[in-house]
This record gives structure tokens, sequence and C-alpha cells, in this order.
């Protein structure tokens, strides 16, 4: 009787009735529940912060996002009334944030009057828009085997130590500096420290002026690495919708995505399915996947990395994030003891884009020419391995070697490298990379010995 008799339009209020885990029950003592998703806090403590996933008739069942260190049971809570939010504001660029939406970089507060929440629906089917234009990388190894596509979603795949947040890295520097747009980068799960070593790159090229890095990292709670993608995604929205902007969007690491979700439907005591996972990861992949689209305001074109545990790529959290890329650039292990950077494996690397219409002419026919030799080339090398080259006939031994020499021009060095390689990095457009190959297919190169041709640039800035 004298729940009722409270004011319903007052604020929620109640006390932490106990913790367990990452998971806090919390009495309601007001007439008001809070609602799905509200962020719940403490008076006592401003810095408290639970997410709301579940609500019976007096208890809220919240998932904590701050250290638990802080709760006790008997703690005072406050309803917040909103989910967690993000700014939304140009200001955010040049800037470092947490899921919070607060600065991590030392610069100062930053200055917003409208907040984004990061739980938004994806855009009507109307409203989406395919790209048609190919995104030049200044990487030989993707513009010419796997192109990217403007608006598209491009992975990065392999396991640890083979080059993913490098060749992301890369990429960062080579895109971003001739970009008209602005870049938004999602560190999901990764070391401390790469994220701090991208931030100060990004200063020292000039860049991060018209990029905001969102942050959770390894050693924040599974409930807020996971969140963190979804507020990354949020401002990403906002260029796109808002400001109309062009929006390169950077997620490091994507598996971790998948990894943080599994580990919350852990805490949240959910059934897994078969293969492990939660029952639920399709369905959080696609939420997230689906909101990164190019809309008629502005496009998004999401580049991301994607941890293969075990080398395993039949993983299925791996096979899930696959499904929604548009390229796969598959990094192998034993490419990069080959010594050869960017370990590209390019008979599992695949992309959407490789069409006459979509490519060129040119570079159509070089790529179908170069792959046709590649077929041969893949069989001859188990030739090779067990007898030798000399004894291949004069013919084969000529298409051996046109291949080896291509695989080894699509190597390249790289900007981000340069103090640990003491090798100047270089950019190379498409249209170079295709004319060499070309050049090298058609024979002009058969006096060039394979090795000349690693770590070079274009051909015409090249002296053998």
């Amino acid at each position: 009787m004298g729940k009722s008799t409270k004011d319903a339009t007052s604020p929620v209020k109640g006390t932490v009735k106990g913790v367990k885990g990452q998971i806090v029950q919390v009495q309601i003592e007001s007439a008001k529940l809070p609602a799905l998703f509200e962020i719940l806090t403490s008076p006592d403590d401003p810095e408290v912060k639970m997410e709301v996933f579940y609500q019976t008739e007096d208890i809220s069942q919240c998932i904590a996002l701050s250290k638990l260190s802080t709760l006790y049971r008997g703690m005072s809570i406050t309803g917040s009334g909103s989910e967690i939010t993000m700014p939304g504001s140009g200001s955010v660029l040049g800037r470092v944030i947490n899921l919070f939406g607060e600065p991590q970089d030392g610069q100062g507060p930053i200055s917003f009057s409208n907040r984004l929440p990061i739980y938004s629906k994806t855009p009507p089917l109307n409203v989406v828009k395919g790209g048609t234009d190919i995104l030049e990388t200044g990487i030989k190894a993707m513009d010419f085997l796997t192109p990217f596509l403007r608006g598209g979603k491009i992975g990065f795949i392999g396991g640890a130590g083979v080059g993913k947040t490098i060749l992301m890295t890369e990429l960062i520097h080579n895109i971003t500096v001739i970009h008209p747009g602005v870049s938004v980068f999602a560190g999901v799960g990764e070391r401390i420290r790469e994220g701090q070593e991208l931030y100060k790159r990004l200063v020292e090229s000039g860049v991060m002026k018209n990029t905001v890095m969102i942050l959770g990292q390894m050693n924040e709670d599974a409930a807020v690495r996971f969140r963190v993608a979804l507020g990354a995604t949020a401002i990403a929205e906002y260029f796109r919708d808002q400001e109309k902007k062009d929006v390169l969007f950077f997620i490091d690491n994507m598996f971790r995505f998948v990894q943080a979700g599994n580990e919350v439907a852990t805490l949240l005591g959910t059934t897994p399915s078969e293969q492990a996972y939660q029952a639920t990861m399709q369905t959080e992949v696609s939420n997230l996947e689906d909101r990164l689209v190019s809309t008629e305001g502005g496009s998004i074109t999401s580049i991301q990395t994607i941890y293969v545990p075990s080398d395993e790529v039949t993983d299925a959290g791996v096979n899930t994030i696959m499904s929604f890329l548009d390229t796969a650039v598959v990094l192998s292990r034993s490419v990069a003891q080959m010594g050869l950077y960017p370990p590209v494996d390019i008979y599992q690397s695949s992309s959407s884009t490789l069409s006459k219409n979509m490519i060129g002419e040119e570079h159509y026919q070089t790529l179908t020419a170069f792959q046709q030799s590649l077929d041969r080339y893949q069989k001859l090398s188990h030739i090779v391995a067990i007898v030798g080259e000399s004894e291949l006939s004069p013919s084969d031994q000529l298409l051996y070697n046109r291949v080896k020499k291509i695989i080894h021009y699509l190597t390249q060095p790289f900007f981000v490298t340069e103090v640990h390689t003491a090798r100047k990095g270089v950019y190379v457009a498409k249209k170079d990379t295709v004319a060499d190959i070309a050049l090298i297919l058609a024979g002009r190169l058969d006096q060039v010995q394979p090795e000349k041709l690693l770590y070079i640039g274009a051909l015409k800035d090249t002296k053998f």
C-alpha cells in the first residue's frame, strides 16, 4: 500500500541489495521503476555506473560498468533517466574518450549540447545506399588483389602477431591524409600500449584533428568493451546523418567485441550455443554491422581487424563476422615467416569488387591473367619443393619466376614501421601497381632477379 502512495514521477531510488561478480541487485524503493538499459548511479559516488538489464516488481538486475570495489550493500542508488550516451558534436574530433564520452587525453572537457544513445536502430532499407567507388589505399597488395569499396566493410583477418594492427595503422596513415571526411577509431579489448602509440602517431602525422578515438581496452570489464563498439558506431552515425560527412570507421578488434559479448552472456547466465559462443552472437554482430552503412547523406567505410584464435579461420565467431564483409584480407603466418610483408594470403583473401565494371578493364584483365598464372604457380611450387626449380620445363620456369616476382613486388615498406625496419615507407598509386604487374606478366622484367623486387615502391621509382 505504502509504495503506491509514492510519487511515480519522482526519480528512481533504491539501495544495493547484493553484488555477484559483475551483476548488481538493486532494491527499488521509489514508485518509479528504471527503464531497461537505464544507467543507475549513486549520490554517494557519481563514478558508480550500472546498466539495468532485467526488472522484476521491485528488484533491478544490473551489470556494473564501473569498479566493483566502490560498491557495497546498502549503498544508495538513483536513476539517471537515460541510457549510455555519447557526445553528439564535432568537438569530439581530435579527442580520446571512453564509453561515457569522458575525455581520456588530458586536454580538458569536451563541449557539446546533444547526446547520442548508443543503442539505435539500423537505417530503413529505402535510405541505405550501396557503394560503387573504389577506395585507393596506396598499399600494393590491397589495391591489386582486394580492392576496397567506399562505404563497404573490410576485414583484416589473422592470428596473433601477424600484423593486423600494423596494417590498420598504415591504412589510417595513408587514407586519412587524403580522405576529406572524418575518422572514428574504436579500440575494443586491445592493449593500452597500442592505443597510446596510435594516438601519438596520429598526432605526429597531423590527422588526429579529424579523428576521434573511443577506447575500451583490455583492462576494462567485458560489458564496457562490448558497449564501446556501439558508442563509436553512434558517433559515426552522427557524422554521417547530422553533418553529412563521409566516415572512415576503424575497429580494433572486432573479434574482441564478440568475445566481450560472450563474457557478458556468461555473466548473465544465458545458455551458450553448441560452439560455446553466446546464442545471440549473430544478432549482436548484425546489430552493429547493419548500422555501419551508407546513406544519401554520407558514407561509412568500416575497416575491422579480426583476431583468429589458434589460427583457426573456421572459428564460429570469425565466420559470423566474415559473413558481413565485402573484402576479406587474410593474413598468413606462413607468409610472414617467409619475410613477406604485408603477409597477405593471396589464395584465401577475397573481395566483392572484382568485376570489370568496378575496377576497370585494365585492372580486371591484369588480375585475371595473374590469377590464372597463380593456379599453375601453386602446382609448380610443390614440384620445386621436392626436386628443385631446375627440373621444370623452360616455359614453366618462366611462369614460376614471373609469379614469384609479382609476389615479391607486392611486399612494401610501411610508413608506420620505418623506425623498426630502417626502410622508408612508400605510397604506390593503384594505376602504377596495375601497370607494373602487367609489365612483369609480359616478361619485361625477366632479366631481373625476384629478390630485387622485394620491398620497393613503383617500378618507375626503382633502379635495378
